[in-house]
Order: structure tokens, then sequence, then C-alpha cells
């Protein structure tokens, strides 16, 4: 995917976390590519680019997907680093792990996270399983009012919601003035970096020729 910094306005970093098999990675690959497979479990750390306008504004999306499992948290710190955006995820059909976005996974945002102001989305994922639902909506609604979070329902495997939760929360960042300062000073920070450097080439005809 191309990336030239003329293609798009903010970049943001965002992150998606919760416990092992609610559904991160399968919310990632929904969101870029439309596929709804079944992914085998996140390995450390694995990230995806998604270019898309939101709000008239062209925006590039650096998603971060982490593994759930406990012994990759030496990962934090240097994942959590300028985030502007944390998807928070839980599975609605096991309540435990909506327990522990509460007990474990906010107690880390606000430990490791370097952004202030960042904006946090709390998101139930599978509702497709309705039949099986522990955890009904108005309790994740009432969680992510005390979190200070946005809040939405999704489905992965029937995309349901999917975009809306990226698309809501570029729009919210965007409503933060640190976060979008930050956004463009990215933009203009690769713009530099592409200016041509050859100017400092060794001078041709060199004195061995």
């Amino acid at each position: 995917m191309s990336t030239s910094s003329g293609q798009y306005d903010l970049s943001f970093k965002i992150l998606l976390i919760g416990d092992s098999g609610v559904g991160k990675s399968s919310l990632l690959v929904s969101f870029i590519s439309n596929s709804v497979d079944d992914l085998p479990p996140t390995i450390g750390v694995d990230f995806k680019l998604k270019q898309l306008t939101v709000g008239g504004k062209r925006l590039k999306l650096t998603i971060w997907d982490t593994a759930g499992q406990e012994r990759f948290r030496t990962l934090t710190s240097s994942y959590y680093r300028g985030a502007q955006g944390i998807i928070l995820v839980y599975d609605v059909s096991r309540r435990e792990t909506f327990t522990n976005l509460s007990e474990v996974w906010a107690k880390e945002v606000d430990l490791y996270s370097t952004n202030q102001d960042c904006v946090k989305m709390l998101v139930g994922n599978k509702v497709d399983k309705d039949s099986e639902r522990f955890v009904s909506r108005e309790e994740g609604a009432a969680l992510a009012k005390e979190l200070g979070c946005l809040f939405l329902e999704c489905s992965a495997r029937t995309q349901e919601n999917v975009r809306q939760c990226f698309e809501e929360l570029a729009l919210k960042i965007m409503e933060v003035p640190s976060l979008l300062e930050e956004g463009s000073t990215v933009v203009k920070r690769n713009t530099l970096k592409q200016k041509p450097e050859h100017q400092s080439a060794m001078p041709t005809g060199g004195c061995c020729s």
C-alpha cells in the first residue's frame, strides 16, 4: 500500500486491546479487507494500515493488534506509546472478558498510555451470538460511561458496526486539538523524510577514477 504523505492529511495510531479470543484480529481484518475468516490467535503484536476518508479528511490509521495472553505483557509500554485511540474489546458471550476490561485492561491503559487525551472506545464483539449473550448492552453502556469511553456493539463475523467503530473513534480523535496536532505532525515529519537526500552523495569523478 502506498503511503506517500500526499495521499493523507492525518495519521493516527489506534490500539486494539482485550482478552485473547474476543475477536480483536477478526475486527481488524473485517475492517481492513472485508473478510470474515476465523483467524489463529495473534502472537505478540501485529499491525495493519488503513486509509479512509472521515469528516472530509484523508486519514491513515495504523492499527495495532495485540495478543491477549499474559506472557506478552512485556510489550505494553512501547505498544501504548503515542496512541491517539484505544479500542477495548470484549466478547458479549463471555462474561469474564467483560469483567477483565475494568479489572485488567482499563488499569493497564491508565498505567501505560502516554496520551492523557487519548480517545477510548468500548466494543462488545460477537453480537451475532445473541442467544449466547452473557453481557447485556445496558451493562456495556454503563461500563463505557464509567470509564469515559465511547461505546458500540458489533460483529466481526457479520461486519455489523465494524466500520463504525473505527470511523466514530477517528471522528472523536479529530475533535481533540492535541491529538489532531499530533496526527498532522506525523504527516509533516514523513513529508520531510521523503525529500531527496542525494545532495550529500559522494561527488562523481573522484580522485581515483
